[in-house]
């Protein structure tokens, strides 16, 4: 308005200049016109009219025509003067109309864009990732508010200060780096920083920093925006980790070690020993106890590596039972003597642990000792050596882990050795009524032993359980013949009374399990301890039955006989074996 205002006055001065103009211009021709006039005519009166009388007329006459010519003459001149003014008056007006159009469309225009910068301002505040501009001396324009809020301060607090004045010289420093390239390449820049918040936690900002121009393509200054990546560098250096690590163990993997393979395999690094390991049983763990025992017992392995192993040995899980250590500049004698070292801590957990299965690892080791030889062949050798130590060791070890397997089962059943060695007294007398080889007696005796080395996998809860099993723990229960069959599959010393234990709990009837076989279809040493299993079972005290006595015993047997027992093998037993 005030603006308006200065123009309108401004117009009106120059218009009230001309008007006094052209007022003084028409007075000037109303006295030079009026006193020519009367100056001429009086002459002329004079000269032409002697009598005083006609003098008057002609004075009047001069008068009234001197009154309509200068009347006509100031007329015009008048009426011209107030047609300009008039018209002055409208142009005036419609430039003021128009300068008054020109007002409200600024206001209008003004309006809109504060309202579109407020909107910007907004949007750009809602944005998550830090936004932030500078000039040409990297001093802050403007930023958003997550940048601000992210420091502790406001925005204010930034305008026309540099990172120096605002972060110190380290951070600073690494900020002014790449925002000097922006300047000086005129392009854009990628950038990763650590940054730490007000509250002094630490994140990880990719920047992007471009540089803005004016209307001359001149750089005259940059616009940053940074993106917190910490979530996603986490998850980068998880997915790293995953891949170069064994997720049970959390040593390193085999996909690490062939990537590593050229690192290692270097003159600096020789002699360079590999020894390879496999651990001992672990399929008849998990056969018998499950896997969360055979996981437990490469995690107890895993352990015992890294307790043994210098913080330079790499130590990698490649397989399922399989380890291997990469020992650079290792002598073969420095390698075997950590082989030692492994196994002795090895015997020192088996001792702090008599409550668990039996757990070792068979290791082999060889060395490079010039670089022309090959890393691969190294380890084929390793490998060898080691299958070689674990056939040898593989008697003493097997019947370690089967006598580790038994003993957990006594003890978290109500099973005693003393149950077995009844069974194996009273079976090898069938056997021997009956006539069966040495060899089968032989055979009838060690399945005494071990016809229920399948209950090992069974929680102990229902093992020991004082009441009646219901339907789901029965299921569990019923499953222990075909467990112990997989154990002793895996034991080649007990395959061949693997079918036996498969089916010790078949009935004569057909109405056992797993199988459901029936009469002769059942192996005959399996319906022998069928027999002398049920029948030592009555007579002794059960958590879930007092025991019968003897007679009482024999009465079940032979009440039973042709359902559950072989009828020829029951009358027998009862008659022959117990009497």
């Amino acid at each position: 308005m005030k603006r308006k205002d200065t123009y309108s006055n401004r117009s009106f001065k120059k218009f009230l200049a001309n008007i006094k103009g052209r007022a003084l211009w028409i007075t000037v021709v109303y006295l030079v016109i009026g006193s020519a006039w009367i100056i001429i005519s009086d002459l002329l009166s004079k000269a032409i009219y002697k009598d005083s009388s006609d003098l008057v007329l002609v004075s009047i006459i001069k008068g009234l025509i001197y009154v309509l010519v200068t009347g006509a003459i100031i007329f015009r001149m008048i009426y011209k003067a107030l047609s300009e003014v008039h018209q002055a008056k409208q142009e005036t007006d419609i430039v003021n109309h128009e300068l008054m159009k020109s007002n409200e469309e600024y206001k209008r225009l003004y309006v809109e864009y504060m309202n579109k910068q407020l909107l910007l301002k907004s949007l750009i505040n809602t944005i998550p990732d830090h936004i932030f501009c500078k000039d040409r001396e990297f001093r802050y324009i403007s930023c958003n508010q997550a940048f601000a809020e992210f420091y502790g301060k406001k925005e204010q607090d930034f305008i026309s200060k540099d990172d120096y004045e605002i972060f110190g010289k380290e951070i600073a420093d690494k900020l002014r780096k790449s925002d000097y390239e922006v300047i000086i390449k005129q392009e854009e820049t990628r950038t990763e920083l650590e940054l730490t918040d007000h509250a002094g936690r630490s994140y990880i900002k990719e920047a992007i920093i471009t540089p803005y121009y004016d209307a001359n393509r001149y750089c005259i200054g940059l616009i940053g925006v940074a993106r917190d990546i910490t979530e996603r560098k986490k998850k980068e250096e998880e997915v790293i980790y995953l891949s170069q690590h064994d997720i049970l163990t959390g040593l390193y993997n085999r996909l690490y070690l062939e990537n590593i393979y050229e690192q290692i395999d270097n003159q600096e690094n020789l002699p360079i020993s590999i020894i390879i390991g496999d651990i001992n049983g672990l399929k008849i763990i998990n056969d018998s106890l499950g896997h969360m025992y055979g996981d437990k017992a490469i995690k107890d392995i895993a352990e015992i590596l890294k307790k043994c192993c210098s913080d330079n040995t790499i130590i990698a899980r490649t397989g399922g039972d399989e380890f291997m250590l990469v020992l650079p500049n290792t002598e073969n004698r420095q390698a075997y003597s950590l082989i030692k070292k492994i196994e002795a801590e090895c015997n020192i957990y088996l001792e702090n642990k008599s409550n668990s299965f039996y757990v070792t690892i068979s290791l082999g080791c060889a060395t490079k000792n010039v670089i022309e030889e090959s890393i691969i062949k190294v380890i084929q050798q390793a490998e060898e050596n080691m299958y070689r130590q674990k056939i040898f060791e593989y008697k003493s070890q097997h019947s370690a882990i089967l006598t580790s397997i038994k003993k957990a089962m006594f003890e978290k059943s109500c099973e005693t050795e003393a149950h077995s060695e009844r069974m194996a007294v009273l079976s090898k007398k069938i056997g021997e009524h009956i006539g069966l080889s040495q060899e089968e007696i032989t055979a009838l005796e060690l399945l005494s032993n071990l016809h229920d080395i399948g209950k090992i996998s069974i929680d102990e809860g229902i093992l020991t359980k004082p009441g009646k099993l219901n339907e789901e723990e029965w299921e569990q229960i019923k499953k222990h013949p075909e467990v112990g069959y997989r154990i002793a599959q895996t034991a080649p010393d007990l395959m061949h009374i693997s079918e036996f234990i498969l089916s010790h709990h078949e009935r004569w009837d057909g109405l056992g399990y797993p199988q459901g076989l029936k009469g002769k279809e059942i192996p005959l040493l399996s319906r022998i301890i069928a027999i002398v299993d049920s029948y030592d079972a009555m007579t002794q005290d059960r958590p879930y039955s007092r025991a019968k006595t003897a007679k009482e015993a024999k009465k079940e047997i032979l009440d039973n006989a042709g359902t559950q027992f072989d009828p020829v093998l029951a009358k027998l037993f009862v008659e022959k074996v117990l009497s």
